[in-house]
């Protein structure tokens, strides 16, 4: 079997520095050779660390936190290991949890002994960790990436602590058998308007919010969206034409497909 010219590269770069010497130095017996040969190969099929790293996210597959970073995970392509936390019986408060995130909040992320929490910052991590992987979910341009970074912005503090607090009165509520306040949506849903209002605009000049490619600033809105396209909210995404596509865009997308059947195992 004729064997990979680069595999054998690779092999005989990984060899010992000895071995390197021996090479380098008066003919050496073919038996040497040989054995030379086989070891390098062998170093060079050995498993790479790095790559055997496994992924860990501690979460709840209903918690929009953790639904945005696994949103990120399958979007790259990416194999990972899910551990349940059981929110009810307090799992999210126990020292083993607060020993991944101080805070007892979900999600919990660990690559080998990298450790972290809040899970805009771990998406961001992944997509840089992993840009070769799946989908590309950052820019390499610089002042694109710094348009994209924007809207993230965008995203985390004008557009969710409207959207989160109105997931909490329409779908969180009556899960919780609590009564939803009208005033409180009314009100909830005027200045998240506003904020579709400013999408709309946007959106007429590109595809997605962070240019013509989907990237970070658009994966953050979907656990939110799953929830409030699930509720009288919806009519704030469908009476904006350009919001409405893009919605429709990004929520048909196969990666974000698996995060939902999770919530159904």
């Amino acid at each position: 079997m004729a064997l990979d010219e680069n595999v054998l590269e690779k092999g005989i770069l990984n060899v010992t520095p000895s071995l390197q010497t021996v090479n380098t130095q008066a003919p050496q017996p073919s038996f040497l050779h040989s054995h030379t040969l086989k070891i390098s190969l062998f170093v060079s099929l050995l498993p790479n660390p790095a790559v055997m790293a496994v992924l860990k996210v501690h979460g709840s597959p209903f918690s929009t936190a953790t639904m945005r970073v696994v949103s990120a995970l399958y979007e790259k392509g990416l194999q990972f290991e899910f551990v349940s936390i059981d929110m009810k019986v307090g799992q999210h408060k126990s020292e083993a949890f607060l020993a991944l995130n101080p805070f007892g909040q979900v999600p919990a992320f660990e690559d080998g002994d990298l450790k972290l929490f809040e899970s805009r910052a771990i998406t961001q991590y992944i997509a840089h960790e992993y840009a070769s992987n799946g989908t590309q979910l950052i820019c390499p341009d610089s002042k694109k990436m710094a348009i994209m970074s924007v809207w993230m912005e965008v995203e985390a503090h004008q557009y969710d602590p409207h959207a989160a607090k109105l997931c909490f009165e329409l779908c969180i509520k009556p899960m919780l058998g609590l009564t939803t306040d009208p005033a409180a949506v009314e009100d909830l849903e005027a200045k998240l308007g506003k904020v579709l209002d400013v999408y709309e605009a946007r959106l007429t000049q590109s595809k997605y919010l962070g240019g013509d490619c989907l990237g970070l600033a658009d994966l953050h809105h979907l656990p939110t969206l799953h929830y409030l396209l699930g509720s009288s909210a919806k009519k704030l995404f469908d009476s904006r034409p350009h919001v409405s596509a893009w919605v429709a865009d990004i929520t048909a997308r196969p990666a974000w497909a698996k995060v939902i059947a999770m919530q159904k195992s």
